[in-house]
């Protein structure tokens, strides 16, 4: 298990443990099923038992269980397994059910043809932001991300524009566990996250240029959803020799908040 994971696992069981209504076995589980990562297809039960921290022997009995289930799939041959069909069919139920992602989708492939960048949706997962939908346009160098890829939250543009539309409480509680993330690089965050959010109090939109990957430049928006479900964030970005930060600032910002606003009328008018 990366540091990150563990770090996410100890928070999540910190806040947890003392719930009598929490479901140990199935959490463990889905642990398991959160271990695969992008591009990865095959994991033993031994490099699982590693990723997630559980005993060899429990992971043993949850992969038996996941395969019976149709969420793993053995491969004899090889000792290992492999996400299997109800997994996927889990995903594209939830990605299906987005109606702000159908609604985004052709003002979000605009914007990106026009401007020749990477233009997506996201949503929170634990310390990090997801992709439900990305958008590409026909330029050689945008961002190759798809959806379900993962980035960080306190660097990138999307994550940044998440944590500024949140309520202050629950803003402060995931702030406190990116601190204990960050450790001595926390002051440092912590400034550039200051910054992000004065930003979005001005102007509507938070920046990240070159601040998750140091040759990538990004603008985020939030929306929050009608329905009070929650946040989800938008971003446009791309190699920062081509999107300079003048760029996202005078032109690509304003035009996302401008879609942005129209998904959230187009979402609105569902719930008049």
């Amino acid at each position: 298990m990366d540091n990150r994971q563990q770090i996410d696992n100890e928070l999540d069981n910190q806040s947890l443990e003392q719930d009598r209504q929490f479901v140990t076995a199935l959490a463990r589980g889905l642990e398991l099923l959160r271990c695969f990562r992008p591009g990865e297809q095959l994991l033993g039960n031994q490099e699982l038992a590693k990723r997630s921290g559980l005993p060899k022997a429990t992971v043993s009995r949850l992969t038996y269980t996941l395969s019976r289930l149709g969420y793993l799939q053995h491969v004899a041959s090889l000792g290992k397994y492999a996400l299997d069909t109800g997994v996927l069919a889990l995903g594209y139920a939830h990605l299906n059910g987005l109606d702000i992602r159908r609604q985004a989708r052709p003002l979000m492939q605009e914007l990106a043809e026009q401007s020749q960048s990477s233009v997506s949706l996201g949503a929170r997962d634990r310390l990090s932001m997801v992709y439900t939908e990305n958008c590409q346009g026909q330029g050689p160098l945008t961002l190759r991300l798809d959806i379900g890829s993962r980035i960080p939250m306190a660097s990138t543009a999307m994550g940044r524009a998440y944590l500024a539309a949140l309520p202050d409480a629950e803003r402060d509680l995931l702030l406190d566990q990116l601190r204990q993330r960050a450790g001595e690089q926390w002051p440092e965050t912590r400034d550039q996250l200051e910054k992000a959010f004065r930003h979005y109090q001005d102007f509507g939109f938070c920046l990240a240029c070159g601040d998750w990957q140091k040759d990538i430049n990004a603008a985020g928006v939030p929306l929050i959803k009608p329905d009070g479900s929650g946040v989800v964030a938008f971003s446009v970005g791309g190699p920062a020799f081509v999107l300079r930060q003048h760029m996202l600032e005078d032109d690509l910002g304003p035009r996302l908040v401008h879609l942005v606003r129209n998904v959230e009328a187009t979402i609105g008018r569902q719930f008049q």
